[in-house]
């Protein structure tokens, strides 16, 4: 089937090909040279193997790659580097290895999808690819990437934004865009529609033209680690975000509520901990929310349709509580007691009571004070009270020891 890419004379005129959903075993041919022409490449779902050629990065002019769902193994060759006008590239389930390339940032600026799912990439997420401005579809899941998620992912200006260029990526989408009129001289409208397989709020469905309606973000099934970067807020125009079976920790940035268009977020089986931000109950759009197998702890937000979300999104954090999960909270037992007990009623007993108890007070008070005080702070008055005690106890006991005497003398008398 290959055979007549090697000739040059057959082929050099080519703009596309697409023998997608075949049963095509074999390698790909290392003569791609002879299709430098080439725009739009799909081979995907069939049987390939083998490693993908050096010559491939001769299609300078390619502009979408899809190489998904074979048995291609190896890392990528540094010549697809070559391939700067690419808007799509995907080589998701193959078995390739090794890092993901610096290149892919530095060369492919162009780049509105990206597509490496369910490989055997390794190493981490290179900073570089936070220079692809334009990306609005990003699923590196399922490899074994690991170390944290850069916080310059604030620059992918694409995602940072509500509303969709459309106009500016239709014409790489169809045939009547300038790279075909300037190579063939003239215009084509039988277009060539980009059809992908997305993983959609945890189901694998197919778009057509998915740029045009998607924004989205999953770098599930890795092995990342640290927090959740708070720059993460910036991408205002993000539908859909998984991070979820990672080694994530810290607590969710609040920044995440400033998502308002987020259909679908999924943070699942992860370290994380602390609360759940209010913030999250404010983004209107929010469909899907899994945040379970965590460690997060406290209440469960209320508010608007958060609570139209079912125990499965939150179970597994031993430490949360809430209505979805029917498990109180601690305090709200006291709280629904104080809620339901009705204020006493003061009458007019009560009030009388109260002034005299204070009354009481008031002059128990002042009487011990007004009687001891001067005794106990003034020197002067002291003494004279001591001198007052001994003077009256020795006269009465000067008067009982007479009084005695004469009764002993009245009893010798009558003897």
């Amino acid at each position: 089937l290959f055979s007549f890419l090697c000739d040059q004379g057959t082929a050099s005129n080519l703009g596309t090909l697409d023998v997608s959903h075949n049963q095509i075993k074999r390698q790909l041919p290392d003569c791609w040279k002879s299709v430098k022409q080439l725009l739009f490449l799909d081979l995907s779902s069939n049987k390939l193997s083998g490693k993908i050629p050096m010559s491939m990065g001769a299609l300078v002019n390619m502009e979408a790659l899809v190489l998904r769902n074979n048995s291609l193994m190896g890392e990528l060759p540094s010549s697809l580097k070559n391939c700067s006008s690419l808007f799509m590239l995907d080589l998701s389930e193959n078995m390739l290895s090794g890092p993901i390339p610096s290149w892919i940032g530095e060369s492919m600026h162009q780049l509105i999808i990206l597509n490496m799912r369910g490989n055997h990439l390794s190493g981490n997420l290179p900073i570089h690819l936070c220079y692809l401005k334009r990306i609005q579809l990003l699923d590196l899941s399922r490899n074994n990437l690991s170390r944290g998620i850069p916080t310059c992912l604030k620059n992918w200006t694409a995602m940072s934004e509500q509303s969709i260029n459309s106009s500016d990526t239709q014409s790489h989408i169809y045939w009547n865009n300038n790279t075909y009129f300037e190579i063939y001289g003239l215009y084509s409208f039988g277009g060539y529609t980009l059809d992908i397989t997305w993983m959609w709020k945890g189901v694998e469905r197919g778009f057509k033209n998915p740029e045009l309606e998607l924004k989205s973000i999953d770098l599930s099934s890795n092995n990342l680690m640290g927090e959740i970067p708070k720059e993460v807020g910036y991408l205002l125009g993000l539908v859909s975000l998984n991070l979820s079976r990672n080694n994530l920790s810290g607590e969710i940035p609040s920044q995440i509520g400033n998502l308002s268009s987020l259909e679908s977020l999924d943070l699942s089986r992860n370290h994380i901990s602390g609360r759940i931000p209010s913030s999250l109950s404010e983004i209107d759009y929010l469909q899907k929310l899994d945040l379970s197998h965590n460690s997060l702890s406290g209440r469960i937000p209320s508010g608007r349709h958060f609570e139209t979300f079912e125990a499965s999104s939150f179970e597994g954090n031993i430490d949360l509580c809430g209505e979805q999960l029917n498990k109180t909270c601690p305090g709200d037992g006291d709280q629904t007691t104080e809620e339901h007990q009705e204020p006493p009623v003061k009458g007019d007993d009560s009030v009388f009571y109260e002034g005299l108890y204070i009354s009481l007070g008031i002059g128990y008070f002042t009487g011990f004070w007004g009687l001891l005080g001067p005794l106990l702070l003034w020197r002067p008055w002291r003494i004279a009270y001591i001198r007052f005690l001994n003077r009256n106890c020795f006269t009465d006991q000067k008067e009982q020891y007479v009084f005695h005497l004469e009764e002993a003398k009245n009893n010798n008398n009558l003897i």
